[in-house]
């Protein structure tokens, strides 16, 4: 094991490219967008543009931040030299609490789709992908850029090809259609649930564009971030539009809202209208990818948030040091032990233990985005302006709107209840963490904060 504590610059930026492209695709796209369809109606695609604008507005925020400052524990970092100790505190470990709840998430999801094709009981299937993704972590920082260069550049392309196949059939360029824009308003009107149940579905929607901002951490481990982060944050608008806006626009123009199957994937009915033979294999891979991607991205992402807290004296420092290869071997498998725990929960608990620990996770990421929010505000004036590569628009009136707006998803929460449980369960997670805080040795404390500052 290497004592060096540097993380290597080994991702290229062909690889934070396609990271930064497909890093939002994952299966909330594809399977979830079926429950907000359902939901909401034609209307549908209006909740994914919503959703769009705030996340594009955070990663505005955090890649200002980002480019004038480069960290792998970016938030963490950021939220503590613009709010304090705690803030920085309760970033980086929210933020690893819910990458690794979504790796043990994401291994059961792998393993029930794995079961469309192998019968084999879904522990063993699940614990398969754990170590795939965890040996891929370990060999190299590049192994897992390439890895997931590989399996972002097969969700854009089956999205690029849905949206090539969908404006066709839609325009009538398809053999035998015409133009139709039917299905926008024949079964029970554009807004059938009510112009509510658009701000309603705001919830389920925001959690599956989550993964835009991993770019910025993994930027650090490149040989430019900051070209990097500023490549990613103005493309985030175009990925945004054109892969969720755009997409779930066509599937509701193809097929009629009513007639989808929240539970199955609306890609595979709106494949079949079409006429595409062997929708459900070739959508089943792409899910599966989808997964891969999120479990390798979540692995990483955590891993370095413990690596990070472990270099800012909260978390035990033997998670700090490096293998040979350059990655913090530790931390990862720290982070892998934990979303095997997850899984071996989904097996013997999946009622209790394992949906309490789904629920207690599940609000986490919007208090993470809200400090970020935070932090940007006030870290603007304190940086020079030619440090400022990217710029928020319309600074500070889009700032603290997007602050509001992260507020009002989780108002919205508290009177949902099918998310209030999320909310309150969250809540709970953060005010441990901040306990946990709060016991720590005053000086250590201190320490980490002048640390910050003096950086």
């Amino acid at each position: 094991m290497a004592s060096t504590s540097q993380l290597r610059q080994d991702l290229s930026q062909r690889q934070l490219s396609m990271i930064a492209l497909g890093g939002v695709i994952g299966a909330g796209l594809f399977v979830g967008s079926g429950v907000v369809i359902a939901r909401t109606g034609p209307a549908s695609f209006l909740t994914y543009a919503i959703c769009g604008v705030l996340i594009i507005l955070v990663m505005r925020m955090l890649g200002e931040m980002a480019t004038a400052n480069p960290s792998t524990g970016s938030f963490a970092d950021y939220a503590t030299t613009a709010l304090g100790g705690w803030a920085g505190f309760s970033v980086g470990w929210l933020y690893w609490y819910f990458w690794v709840i979504v790796v043990g998430f994401e291994a059961v999801a792998g393993g029930k789709v794995l079961n469309y094709w192998v019968h084999a009981p879904l522990w063993l299937l699940s614990l398969c992908l754990m170590l795939l993704m965890t040996a891929t972590n370990l060999f190299s920082v590049s192994s897992f850029g390439e890895f997931e260069f590989w399996f972002a550049g097969i969700k854009v392309a089956a999205i690029v090809i849905f949206l090539g196949l969908g404006t066709a059939f839609v325009a009538g360029l398809w053999p035998g259609r015409h133009l139709d824009l039917s299905n926008m308003s024949a079964h029970g009107g554009f807004l059938p649930k009510g112009v509510g149940a658009v701000f309603a579905a705001v919830v389920v929607v925001i959690f599956s564009m989550v993964g835009a901002e991993v770019v910025t951490i993994a930027a650090a481990e490149s040989r430019d971030p900051e070209l990097a982060i500023a490549r990613a944050t103005r493309s985030v608008v175009a990925r945004i539009v054109v892969f969720f806006v755009g997409s779930v626009l066509l599937l509701v123009l193809i097929t009629p809202w009513n007639s989808l199957d929240p539970g199955a994937s609306p890609y595979v009915a709106a494949l079949k209208h079409i006429g595409l033979a062997g929708a459900d294999q070739i959508m089943n891979a792409v899910v599966l990818t989808a997964v891969l991607s999120c479990l390798n991205s979540g692995l990483y992402t955590s891993s370095r948030m413990l690596f990070v807290l472990a270099g800012r004296h909260e978390a035990p420092a033997v998670l700090v040091r490096l293998s040979r290869r350059g990655v913090p071997a530790i931390a990862i498998l720290c982070s892998s032990v934990v979303g095997f725990l997850c899984v071996l929960m989904a097996w013997l608990s999946p009622k209790t233990v394992f949906l309490f620990l789904l629920n207690s996770s599940g609000a986490v990421i919007l208090f993470v985005y809200l400090l970020i929010a935070l932090s940007q505000i006030v870290l603007r004036r304190r940086t020079p302006p030619q440090q400022l590569r990217v710029k928020m628009w319309l600074f500070p009136v889009l700032s603290i709107l997007t602050a509001a707006g992260i507020v009002a998803v989780l108002v919205q929460m508290a009177f949902d209840d099918a998310a209030r449980s999320q909310l309150w369960l969250s809540l709970l997670s953060w005010v441990v963490v901040l306990a946990v805080y709060a016991g720590m040795p005053r000086a250590r404390r201190d320490s980490v904060a002048r640390k910050q500052f003096s950086d």
